[in-house]
């Protein structure tokens, strides 16, 4: 096979942090309030402003509330489930590395008595009719290290008892997450829209609210976990002035981010730009007989984290990954760590279909060479 000559515009395929929005610029965060006191006016105001735009471009419903978190996805969602699990039993849902690393801390930090795991495969999901809702029940919407997604929310019943404490950190702006059939949303900014690490986002439904007023954890609760005080919850979290220091360059980074999305057309069209990446690789494996995506079931497909099974040995397999990197065509493409040695690609919206279109030559080529 010919070697490719033209090469993609941006090679990075990180699944976190991501590929920055296309044209992105230092000089777009030029109105960083650096050296500033984050809960000064100045400070606060722009942390308020990155809520604000996120609840309006989520379409968040009424009485749910968005704050900024340390610790990344990491931290927002451990402070949600050591802040409100306990008073009613648990339904994990595991499918790959980190809704495993979920179901450990429920059984093992928190040592819930009345848990149920429903595990599948990478590759696969759980059957998720097996859940029941009289119970809380924990999930990632996107499986970010086995390229599964739920299908939809129509498995949620909207007269659930128990809470649903989603991570969706690698789905929101890039799926249709429907907020009303979740309890608590968590995020990060380094995933999808490309934002700087260290941050993470927690949304709360009036649910939520209501099991954070009305129960206390019988374990003790770390300061930044912290989420009520004198039994109400503590709402300064929610309107710009976050339990610890953040960074102010980073959150300027999300704005920026955030004002790219809204002035392309905002969540919709970010998932058409995710879900337009995904049919390029669809399209291409079609072609191919040597290499196949880890979720054969197109129906639970990620659109951004997309992973790939290879007819290759392993150490192929990371051959493939390293020449990709040498010629400059596909940085960290590599699959996570735990997962089946493949490739990974990320197709959130701030990659260009056209540089998948020609990534596609340059991973033939690739396999032509180290098979």
């Amino acid at each position: 096979m010919i070697k490719p000559t033209l090469k993609p515009k941006n090679a990075c395929y990180s699944s976190g942090p991501c590929a920055k929005h296309p044209g992105f610029s230092v000089e777009e965060l030029r109105e960083a309030p650096l050296g500033r006191s984050h809960r000064g006016s100045l400070g606060k105001a722009k942390l308020q402003e990155a809520i604000d735009r996120t609840k309006k471009m989520l379409a968040l419903p009424p009485g749910y509330v968005c704050g900024i978190t340390p610790g990344s996805d990491t931290g927002a969602f451990e402070m949600a489930m050591w802040s409100l699990l306990g008073p009613r039993g648990v339904d994990v849902l595991v499918w790959e590395s980190f809704s495993q690393g979920w179901a450990t801390d429920i059984q093992k930090q928190l040592k819930l008595p009345n848990v149920r795991v429903f595990k599948a495969e990478y590759g696969k999901l759980p059957d998720l009719s097996q859940v029941d809702f009289n119970n809380d029940v924990v999930f990632a919407w996107n499986g970010t290290t086995s390229g599964v997604k739920v299908p939809d929310g129509d498995w949620i019943p909207d007269n659930r008892k128990g809470l649903t404490l989603c991570d969706a950190t690698s789905a929101v702006f890039a799926q249709d997450v429907p907020p009303a059939k979740l309890d608590v949303i968590t995020f990060s900014w380094q995933k999808v829209l490309g934002g700087e690490a260290a941050h993470g986002m927690l949304i709360l439904s009036p649910r939520a609210i209501e099991r954070l007023e009305s129960y206390t954890p019988p374990w003790p609760m770390p300061k930044v976990f912290r989420l009520t005080k004198g039994g109400k919850i503590l709402m300064d979290v929610f309107e710009g002035s976050p339990i610890n220091t953040p960074s102010m360059l980073a959150n300027e980074d999300y704005l920026a981010a955030l004002k790219w999305a809204e002035a392309i057309g905002g969540l919709p069209e970010l998932i058409r730009r995710s879900s337009a990446n995904l049919a390029v690789f669809e399209d291409f494996v079609r072609k191919q007989d040597w290499i196949d995506f880890l979720a054969t079931d197109q129906s639970i497909r990620s659109n951004t984290s997309v992973c790939f099974t290879v007819k290759l040995p392993e150490d192929k397999v990371k051959d493939m990954v390293k020449l990709l990197a040498k010629e400059g065509v596909a940085y960290d493409c590599a699959s996570y760590r735990e997962a089946p040695p493949g490739l990974r690609f990320w197709c959130g919206a701030t990659v260009d279909s056209s540089d998948l279109q020609i990534l596609t030559h340059w991973l033939e080529w690739a396999y032509e060479q180290v098979k």
